[in-house]
């Protein structure tokens, strides 16, 4: 696993093992970081399940101004924090379920990476979640990665959707009028 691009490009971060453990490909992660690069110059990015952190590293090596964090697995965090320690950023790192993040993270984030288990049923609390606390700035995008083609709860709207194998990527905003 590799930053794709930016001031990090070509470092390789630490990884993982295990058979719950599912990090994005290097081409997903490639593709749809290309559809993102407008977004990313002084951005504000919450990386909701983030693993090893590969995808708010990378968003801080294309610019990102502020990255945070969250994992429910400590040994997850415990790579994740290698991995910035390896890149020279620091960054605020939580221990908490995706639901206690959305609940107690502060301020507007640009972008919103849910990269979960796949089998995880938690779109539509999350989107729910986000809405609710007023997390997304205006404009801003939540990035769901699953294995199934998803639809927009109402209050959202699809703004792009990819399908990489069995990998299906959807960008979620707040459908017009739908911001608080």
């Amino acid at each position: 696993m590799r930053i794709v691009a930016g001031k990090y490009r070509g470092r390789v971060l630490q990884e993982f093992r295990g058979t719950d453990i599912r990090p994005t490909a290097d081409r997903v992660k490639e593709s749809v970081f290309q559809i993102l690069t407008p977004c990313f110059q002084g951005a504000r990015v919450l990386d909701l399940f983030a693993g090893s952190g590969a995808l708010g590293i990378e968003s801080l090596s294309r610019g990102a101004e502020e990255a945070v964090f969250n994992d429910s697995s400590k040994e997850s965090l415990k790579v994740c924090r290698a991995n910035l320690q390896k890149v020279g950023e620091s960054a605020a790192v939580y221990n908490l379920d995706y639901k206690s993040c959305l609940r107690s993270v502060s301020g507007k984030f640009r972008l919103i990476f849910c990269d979960p288990p796949y089998r995880m049923e938690c779109l539509a609390e999350i989107l729910a979640l986000v809405k609710e606390r007023g997390l997304l700035e205006e404009g801003g995008l939540v990035v769901f990665e699953g294995e199934r083609e998803e639809s927009a709860p109402e209050g959202w709207e699809i703004a792009d959707a990819r399908r990489y194998g069995r990998t299906r990527v959807t960008f979620f905003r707040l459908a017009q009028g739908g911001e608080q």
